[in-house]
């Protein structure tokens, strides 16, 4: 998905930039980058790659010889950012976070326009935040610019503008990812996440509104366009993404996950010997589960942090389901002749908790029940980053359906979200034989939704139900 921070200082930015940009290292994993404006110096960037090791000593020697009162910086999964960008607009630093699903039609416009080339990545790809950058330069302002940008893209787009006379903060135009301000004394923030400036001192003023514009300076974050009304906040930042000490629209990530264990307990009908959580996402989920059933939570395994503390490291899914399976670590007292009811955050190809179930029973289970805490994955996010999936293939869901169906695009797609459906209990059957577990039940839509208690309207969970 990708995070960013900015700050806007009276005094050098670098200390609080550093580590509120380290802050959000769950965010992503391939690039990182920090951006500065001094007066004296003008402007100044760093950008690493972080698939091999965390941001915190990538940037070590950087903090030392950049400085400024006025950076932004971020955490990125895909494109290097931020970039630096001269146009008439003057010079600009910029990040982004969001997907742009309208690529080449946007491309063929600017070109149609008069711009000349796009650089290309290593794997062909246009930088989006490259594109972005494009888009905002077809205006006579930036204001204008951003705007344009926010209706011309397809998907959304959240993004961070460094220029001389402040950081222009957009949120993208339905607040599908979050973004806040928080201010000290002779400093304001502007954050993707709402714990990583805690420790630096800040206290948070407010969350911007979906669509709303804003330029920070040290003396607080003035609104340039107002937010609009409607809203479609991802509900798999709660899930699963968010940090558990952050929050989003006022509430809390670990608390929605507290409630979204017991609503998970009051309808199920097992009685296992304790309850478990998968490190680190299904662990808060678990807790809650616990808590209303009153069966005892354990830590049947424990994720081995000290050298693997990213939980989206390496990029390679090959890789990625070795070092998943290399991480856990297990306790043979706590899995011995055990029946265990198992909660993780969801369930995408399914290749993960298969083999997590399998290690499991080679440990000595007796039983593993699982519950994941969203409910099926049926479509792949049109809006976020959020998964490395290319296809609805990779999703075990469609790969069932497929198989029931003879096409992985039936015209009865809806019954498979519907838990009252036999559609749907016939796949979560199979994908329960397939994934080996004793049984599945997975979370229902509703019960999520209330867990997080927003309105339905205000929440996007597209990848649920396919509604937009």
């Amino acid at each position: 998905m990708g995070g960013f921070f900015g700050v806007a200082s009276k005094e050098d930015c670098m200390f609080d930039l550093f580590f509120g940009t380290d802050y959000h290292s769950h965010l992503g994993t391939r690039r990182a980058g920090m951006a500065v404006y001094s007066d004296e110096k003008g402007f100044d960037r760093a950008i690493h790659n972080i698939e091999n090791s965390p941001f915190r000593t990538k940037f070590d020697k950087d903090i030392g010889c950049m400085e400024g009162r006025l950076g932004i910086g971020c955490i990125s999964d895909y494109e290097p950012q931020p970039l630096i960008v001269r146009s008439h607009h003057g010079t600009y630093a910029i990040v982004t976070v969001g997907k742009i699903n309208n690529t080449n039609e946007i491309v063929k416009q600017l070109f149609s326009s008069g711009h000349s080339h796009f650089l290309e990545m290593s794997g062909g790809d246009i930088n989006a935040t490259e594109l972005v950058a494009a888009v905002i330069n077809q205006k006579d302002n930036l204001i204008e610019g951003i705007q344009y940008a926010q209706e011309t893209i397809e998907g959304s787009m959240t993004m961070l503008l460094l220029t001389p006379k402040g950081i222009y903060a957009a949120r993208d135009k339905l607040g599908r990812t979050p973004v806040c301000v928080a201010q000290k004394d002779g400093a304001c923030c502007i954050s993707f996440e709402s714990f990583a400036h805690l420790n630096l001192g800040y206290t948070q003023e407010r969350e911007l509104g979906p669509g709303e514009i804003v330029i920070v300076t040290p003396e607080g974050a003035k609104t340039l366009v107002k937010p609009g009304k409607d809203m479609k906040i991802c509900t798999f930042l709660w899930v699963y993404y968010g940090y558990p000490s952050s929050s989003y629209e006022g509430i809390s990530v670990e608390k929605m996950r507290y409630r979204c264990g017991a609503m998970l307990a009051k309808r199920d009908n097992v009685n296992p010997d304790t309850v478990a959580g998968v490190p680190d996402s299904g662990t808060a989920h678990a807790i809650g589960y616990a808590n209303q059933s009153g069966i005892p939570f354990s830590r049947p395994f424990i994720k081995y942090t000290p050298t693997w503390p990213r939980s989206f490291m390496p990029t390679i899914q090959s890789q990625r389901n070795l070092i998943a399976k290399m991480k856990l670590i297990p306790v043979h007292d706590l899995i011995q002749d055990r029946s265990l009811l198992l909660i993780d955050d969801s369930i995408v190809r399914g290749t993960q908790l298969r083999e997590t179930t399998e290690f499991l029973y080679q440990s000595g289970a007796r039983e593993v029940h699982v519950r994941p805490a969203c409910p099926p994955l049926l479509y792949g996010c049109k809006y976020l980053n959020f998964s490395r999936s290319t296809s609805l293939m990779d999703l075990i869901t469609r790969r069932v359906i497929r198989d029931l169906e003879g096409t992985g695009e039936p015209t009865n797609i809806k019954k498979y979200s519907d838990p009252e459906a036999a559609e749907y209990q016939q796949m979560v059957d199979i994908i329960e034989k397939k994934l080996s577990f004793t049984t599945l039940r997975y979370h229902r839509l509703d019960d999520m939704i209330e867990s997080v208690g927003l309105d339905k309207c205000k929440l996007c969970t597209y990848c649920w139900d396919g509604k937009e």
